[in-house]
C-alpha cells in the first residue's frame, strides 16, 4: 500500500500583511474596547443634572437649576433642605477636592497617598488646625450646630449612594480608597485651613531671629520691614537664645507670599445707576477644581448668591436681595513665636515665671498607606504647640518655638457667615461681623439702602511688649498678649464722602491710629491704581468695574524704572525696549518680561551668598527690602547690602545681565522678538497632575495659556520662577445694587470637578480673556433641572 505523503502547504503571496493587518486590527480593538471601558468608567461618576434623585433626609422636594455656566442654583422649602441639598451638590461635583482638603488640614494624607505625605501632615498636626475646629465647634450656637449637621447628612447622601452605585470620582479609584462621612467638624477643620493659608507670619519672626544670629545687627536691621528701635530687650533675648532655623523649616508648608485679593464699593453718587457697585477680586492658589464653587441658594428665609468654599455651607462672599460685600486680606500680626526654655530633666516642662510647666502632649499616630504608622506627638505650650522641632526631630534642651495664633483659638467664622447671608443692612451685616474671627478681613459691603461701608474685621493682638516683628520669650508673662483691639474700634468707614472704598492688601490705617495691626503690607500698586481711576471716574458701571479688575497698568515701573534705566550703561535694544514700553503688562510687549524678571532678579543677587536658600524661604517681603534700599539709593541714602555689594549701579547692572543672558537663551538673541505671554502662562493644575505626565495630561485642562497682567497689576497673575501664573483672582464679582435681577461672576476654570463634564474647564479661556457670565437670581434661571425628592 503506497504511504500517502501530504502535499506541503504552500503559503500565499502576502500571507503575511494578513497577519499582520489581523493582528493589528485585533490591538485595535482592544485598544478601543479599553478606551470605551475607561471612558464609560469616568463618565459614570458625573453629576446626574436632571430628572429625580431620592434623597434621604429630605421633608420637601428640592429643586436644583444648573445654569449654562454650570451654577446650582438650589430652591428649598425651608432652610434645612436647602442645606442637606447644599451638602448633596457640593460633593456631586467636588468630592474629591473636598476630601482632599479635609485631609491635608487634618495632617492624615499619608493614609491614602503614602510615605511621601507623612511630613506634611506632620506639620499640620503640629498646627493643630483639627484641634481648634473641634474646640471651636463647642462654641458654635444650636442654629449653626444644626446647619452644620443637615450639610454634612447631605454631604453623607451622596457618599452613601456613590458607593452603593459604584460612582466615586475616578481619583478615589486611582488612589484606592474611599470617603468616610463627613462630619461638622470637618467643614470647620476646611475653614481653619483657610485662615492658614490667609493668616501667617512666623515665618518671618524665624527668618528675622535668623538674621540676628547669623549676621552684624546693621545688616540684619536693614532685613526687617521697620526695625523695633524701642524693644532691645527683645533684641538681646533672640540672640542670646539661638534657636536652631536653617534646615529646620524644610518641609515646612508656606502660604503664598501674595495671598490678598482687591475689593471696592463705589456709591450710587459717583454711578451711572444711581445705586451702590461692588466689586470683589480675592486671590489665592489658581487649580482644577477651583478654589472657590459658586451657588445660589433660595429658600423662605434667604435668596443668596455667591461663592464659598467646597466643604462649607452658606456663602462667603456674595449678595443677596438687600446687600453685597466682599473681602481682602488685611494680614495683621496674629501669630507670635515664643522662645521656650525646656527643662534638662524633662523635656516637657517649659519655664515660665520661675517655673517649669508642663506641657499638654497629644499623641499623633500617623498612618501610612503601604507603611507602618508613624508615632508622632505634639507638645502644647501654654503659648501653643512647638513647632521648631518638627522637621529635624531637634530634643537636646536647645530652646523652641512655639506658637501663639488667634485661629487655634475657639473662633465663629461659620456663624458669622449664615447671619451674613440673611443681613438687610449694615447694622445686621455688622452685627454679624463679631463672630467673624480669622482670617482678619477687609470687608467692603454695599446696601440697597445706598449704603457702601467697610470694616477691617477678626482679632488682632494687643501685646504688653512687643509689636510682632520677632520672637519674645517665653518665659515671662511680659509678652503675654492682653486682649484684642475692641470690635467697635477696628478701623470701620461708614458712606465716606469721597464716595468709594477701596482695599488691596494696603496699609488701611496710619500712625495716628492707636493700636498695632503690622508693618507687613502688601507693596502698594494694585492700591494706588485702583484708587487713581475711581477718583477719576464719577459715572462708572458694571462693565468699568470688570475692566477695572482687568486692568493691567503697572504703577511699580511708574515708581522705579526710569531711575534704573539711567544708572546702568550698556544693553541698548533692552533700555530702548523699557524706555519706550507703555508701562501696561500686555502678553504681546518684551517690557514687562524685562521689567519683572530685572525686579526679581535684584534680591537673589544681593542675598544669594549671605542667605542660603532654605531660610530664604522663610524670608517673606524680600521685594519690599529691596524696593526700599532702592528708594534709598535713588535718594542719596546709603544701604549696607548696597554699599558692600559695590553701589547701585553694580547691583542692578549684574542683575539685568543676569536676566538678559536667561532670556537669550531662551527666547533668542533679539530682544525684540522677546514677549511677555511667552512666559507668563496659567496653568490650573489639578492636584494628581504631579503624579505622573499621564495623570497631568489627563486631569490638567488646556495648558499653558499666555495671560497678561502680574502680582502687582488689578489683575493679579503671580507666577512661578519659570512664568507659570499660579496665582491670582480665580473668582471674579461685580454687583450693581441697581439691577435686582442678579450679578456678573467668572470662575476660572469651572464649575465641576469632573474631567467629563462640560463645566469641567468651559470658563478657562473667559477667565483669562475676562469675559464674564451674569448669574440671575430673581428666579429666572433656566437649564438643567434636578429634583430631589424626600
Amino acid at each position: 500500500m503506497r504511504e500517502i505523503v501530504p502535499e506541503p502547504k504552500v503559503l500565499r503571496p502576502g500571507w503575511w500583511k494578513k497577519w499582520v493587518f489581523g493582528t493589528i486590527g485585533v490591538l485595535i480593538t482592544l485598544v478601543i474596547g479599553a478606551l470605551l471601558f475607561v471612558n464609560w468608567y469616568i463618565g459614570k461618576s458625573m453629576a446626574v443634572t436632571e430628572g429625580t434623585i431620592e434623597l434621604n433626609g429630605l421633608t420637601e422636594t428640592v429643586t436644583v437649576t444648573r445654569d449654562e455656566i454650570g451654577v446650582p442654583h438650589i430652591e428649598a422649602k425651608n432652610d434645612a433642605d436647602l442645606y442637606r441639598a447644599q451638602g448633596y451638590v457640593q460633593a456631586q461635583d467636588r468630592m474629591f477636592q473636598m476630601d482632599l482638603a479635609r485631609r491635608q488640614a487634618n495632617g492624615t494624607l499619608a493614609e491614602v497617598i503614602g510615605e511621601a505625605a507623612v511630613e506634611t501632615d506632620q506639620f499640620f498636626r503640629t498646627f493643630s488646625l483639627r484641634n481648634a475646629a473641634e474646640i471651636s465647634y463647642d462654641g458654635y450656637n444650636d442654629e449653626a450646630k444644626q446647619v452644620l449637621a443637615w450639610y454634612a447628612e447631605g454631604v453623607n447622601a451622596y457618599i452613601e449612594q456613590a458607593q452603593q452605585n459604584g460612582t466615586l470620582p475616578v481619583e478615589f479609584t486611582l488612589l484606592g480608597y474611599e470617603p468616610e462621612p463627613w462630619t461638622e467638624v470637618d467643614s470647620l477643620t476646611i475653614g481653619k485651613y483657610m485662615a492658614f493659608d490667609l493668616g501667617g507670619n512666623w515665618s518671618s519672626l524665624a527668618f528675622r531671629h535668623w538674621a540676628l544670629q547669623e549676621m552684624p545687627e546693621e545688616k540684619a536691621r536693614e532685613l526687617f520691614i521697620t526695625y523695633p528701635e524701642d524693644a532691645p530687650a527683645i533684641i538681646e533675648a533672640n540672640k542670646q537664645n539661638p534657636v536652631d532655623v536653617a534646615g529646620a523649616f524644610n518641609n515646612a508648608v508656606i502660604p503664598h507670599p501674595f495671598n490678598g485679593s482687591n475689593n471696592w464699593v463705589v456709591s450710587g453718587e459717583r454711578t451711572e445707576s444711581g445705586e451702590p457697585l461692588l466689586a470683589d477680586d480675592p486671590h489665592l492658589g489658581l487649580g482644577t477644581p477651583a478654589i472657590w464653587y459658586q451657588m445660589h441658594l433660595t429658600s423662605p428665609e434667604q435668596n443668596v448668591s455667591g461663592v464659598i468654599f467646597a466643604g462649607i455651607p452658606g456663602i462667603i462672599l456674595g449678595h443677596n436681595d438687600d446687600i453685597a460685600w466682599g473681602v481682602t486680606n488685611v494680614g495683621p500680626d496674629v501669630q507670635d513665636l515664643y522662645i521656650e526654655t525646656q527643662n534638662p530633666q524633662n523635656p516637657n516642662q517649659f519655664l515660665y515665671e520661675g517655673q517649669w510647666l508642663p506641657a499638654t502632649v497629644r499623641q499623633e499616630p500617623i498612618k501610612v498607606k503601604d507603611g507602618e504608622t508613624v508615632d508622632f506627638e505634639v507638645v502644647v505650650t501654654r503659648h501653643g504647640p512647638i513647632i521648631s522641632n518638627v522637621m529635624d526631630g531637634t530634643d537636646d534642651n536647645t530652646p523652641l518655638f512655639a506658637m501663639q495664633w488667634t485661629a487655634l483659638e475657639p473662633t465663629l467664622e461659620l456663624q458669622a457667615v449664615l447671619n451674613m447671608n440673611k443681613a438687610t443692612d449694615w447694622n445686621e451685616f455688622e452685627t454679624a461681623l463679631e463672630d467673624f474671627h480669622s482670617p482678619a478681613q477687609n470687608f467692603v459691603f454695599a446696601g440697597k439702602d445706598g449704603t457702601i461701608a467697610y470694616k477691617a474685621n477678626g482679632r488682632i493682638p494687643i501685646r504688653e511688649t512687643g509689636d510682632g516683628q520677632l520672637p519674645v520669650p517665653g518665659d515671662s508673662e511680659t509678652y503675654r498678649w492682653t486682649g484684642y483691639v475692641p470690635f467697635d474700634e477696628l478701623p470701620t468707614v461708614v458712606n465716606p464722602e469721597k464716595g468709594y472704598i477701596a482695599t488691596a492688601n494696603n496699609a488701611v490705617v496710619d500712625e495716628s491710629y492707636p493700636y498695632h495691626i503690622t508693618d507687613f503690607w502688601a507693596q502698594p500698586y494694585r492700591y494706588l491704581r485702583i484708587d487713581e481711576y475711581l477718583s477719576e471716574n464719577d459715572r462708572v458701571t458694571a462693565e468699568d468695574m470688570i475692566a477695572l479688575q482687568m486692568d493691567q497698568k503697572n504703577l511699580y515701573a511708574e515708581e522705579f524704572l526710569d531711575d534704573m534705566i539711567s544708572s546702568v550703561s550698556g544693553f541698548e535694544q533692552e533700555l530702548d525696549i523699557l524706555s519706550k514700553w507703555d508701562r501696561y503688562d500686555h502678553v504681546d510687549s518684551a517690557g514687562p518680561l524685562l521689567f519683572h524678571l530685572w525686579m526679581k532678579e535684584l534680591p537673589a543677587v544681593l542675598f544669594e551668598e549671605d542667605i542660603p536658600e532654605d531660610v530664604a524661604s522663610l524670608f517673606a517681603g524680600q521685594n519690599h527690602v529691596t524696593d526700599e534700599m532702592l528708594r534709598k539709593s535713588f535718594s542719596g541714602e546709603t544701604s549696607v547690602w548696597v554699599e558692600e555689594y559695590g553701589g547701585v549701579e553694580k547691583w542692578l547692572t549684574d542683575s539685568l545681565e543676569r536676566v538678559t543672558e536667561r532670556l537669550s537663551e531662551e527666547y533668542g538673541e533679539d530682544p525684540s522678538d522677546w514677549r511677555w505671554g511667552d512666559y507668563h502662562q496659567v496653568i490650573f493644575d489639578h492636584p494628581l497632575a504631579a503624579a505622573s505626565p499621564i495623570l497631568e495630561r489627563i486631569f490638567t485642562p488646556e495648558r499653558p495659556i499666555e495671560m497678561g497682567g502680574s502680582q502687582i497689576t488689578v489683575q493679579a497673575a503671580s507666577y512661578n520662577e519659570d512664568g507659570t501664573v499660579t496665582h491670582g483672582a480665580s473668582w471674579r464679582f461685580v454687583k450693581d445694587m441697581a439691577d435686582e435681577t442678579g450679578a456678573y461672576h467668572l470662575v476660572g476654570p469651572g464649575q465641576s470637578g469632573h474631567i467629563k463634564s462640560k463645566w469641567y474647564d468651559n470658563q478657562l479661556q473667559d477667565w483669562v480673556d475676562g469675559n464674564y457670565h451674569f448669574t440671575k437670581t430673581d428666579g429666572t434661571a433656566e437649564g438643567d433641572v434636578l429634583e430631589l425628592i424626600p
